[in-house]
């Protein structure tokens, strides 16, 4: 499904240089569209976005999303048919190191995006794409449905929660369900995979302790988390474009996108995973710095039901491709290691018989 949907449309894709963003990027070239990206530049050394060489290959601009008349200059100048927004303040610590940014990032930032798109006179499918941290957490065993409150303890989840607010507003005052501009928002969290390197995230201080021969330490060892890899989300935002384009009762949805229920690790089996590709790694206790969630899942039915999505990847197949990539990297990298593992990804997807890829 698809591999004819974004075949020679134009796709604005803002954060693409980030490490999500740079994944979709490659992702949506090998798809045949024409990605043009949207970030304030590099946002970690090493950077995937450069290792890959993207930007032979995306029309790469320079900007800031807060910036409300660039961003409506480069919608008007690019026409997109397809917009991701995926650019954002996504760390828990930065928000409290710097909360007015955080918050003008991630909620003036979404807004900037649906202004711009109010002047699109042409078909436009836009995915608006937020944070499992948008709800307000309470720690509860169950998963969290897109229908549950929203909110958050610190400033990051309070501004991913705020965006979506302003989101649904937006939407329903100024993009019809008969209108040319369809809009759908996507939640994802404690995504992970090769090409990280982003400060106070547990996958890249795991690569960045192994390459430097340093100590790793953990903050939080019993913390558990629904880890997906970073492809799994990324199906689900370009599936659910896909529909958006061609489905009527969409506009305006929230979908989680998240690995089963049950599927929920505590750091220290992540670590020990890393361990068992990265030789000598070098673990000790750390001290917990600021509040971050015990416990935190979403349940992604809906998104089974109505897209026909669900996670591809059991948790060692996750930690085998994350840990993998890292060790190439560090030890004989080859530029074509993140386009494998796509390729990978939607191969054990079709052996499963996910409808996706039909």
């Amino acid at each position: 499904m698809l591999f004819n949907t974004f075949e020679s449309k134009t796709v604005l894709v803002t954060g693409h240089t980030g490490f999500k963003g740079s994944w979709l990027s490659l992702w949506l070239h090998k798809l045949g569209a024409k990605v043009v990206g949207l970030s304030e530049g590099q946002v970690s050394e090493p950077n995937h976005f450069q290792i890959l060489g993207l930007s032979e290959v995306v029309d790469s601009r320079i900007g800031d999303i807060r910036d409300a008349e660039l961003v409506s200059t480069l919608i008007r100048q690019v026409q997109p048919d397809f917009v991701f927004h995926l650019a954002a303040q996504a760390l828990v610590k930065a928000s409290y190191d710097d909360p007015l940014a955080t918050i003008q990032t991630n909620v003036m930032g979404s807004a900037n995006i649906l202004q711009g798109l109010r002047d699109l006179s042409k078909p436009c499918s836009c995915v608006m794409i937020t944070s499992d941290k948008a709800y307000e957490n309470i720690e509860t065993h169950y998963g969290y449905r897109e229908t549950d409150r929203l909110g958050g303890a610190d400033p990051y989840s309070a501004s991913k929660g705020a965006a979506e607010i302003v989101v649904s507003s937006l939407i329903r005052s100024y993009f019809p369900t008969d209108g040319s501009v369809r809009v759908a928002v996507a939640r994802a969290g404690n995504v992970i995979g090769g090409g990280d390197w982003a400060a106070d995230r547990i996958v890249p201080d795991i690569a960045r302790a192994w390459s430097d021969k340093t100590s790793l330490s953990i903050r939080n060892p019993a913390a558990t988390r629904p880890w997906q890899h970073v492809l799994e989300p990324l199906s689900g935002y370009l599936q659910l474009a896909a529909e958006l384009e061609r489905s009527s009762v969409l506009h305006g949805e929230a979908f989680n996108f998240g690995p089963s229920a049950e599927a929920v690790y505590p750091v220290s089996d992540l670590v020990a995973a890393a361990e068992q590709v990265l030789p000598e790694l070098v673990v000790e206790q750390g001290i917990a710095s600021f509040h971050e969630a015990g416990l935190l899942k979403l349940c992604c039915d809906k998104a089974l039901t109505t897209l026909g999505w669900k996670a591809v990847l059991d948790f060692t197949e996750t930690m085998g491709l994350t840990f993998d990539w890292y060790h190439s990297y560090y030890t004989n990298f080859d530029p074509k290691k993140s386009e494998l593992q796509i390729d990978r990804y939607v191969a054990l997807a079709q052996e499963r018989g996910l409808p996706w890829v039909a």
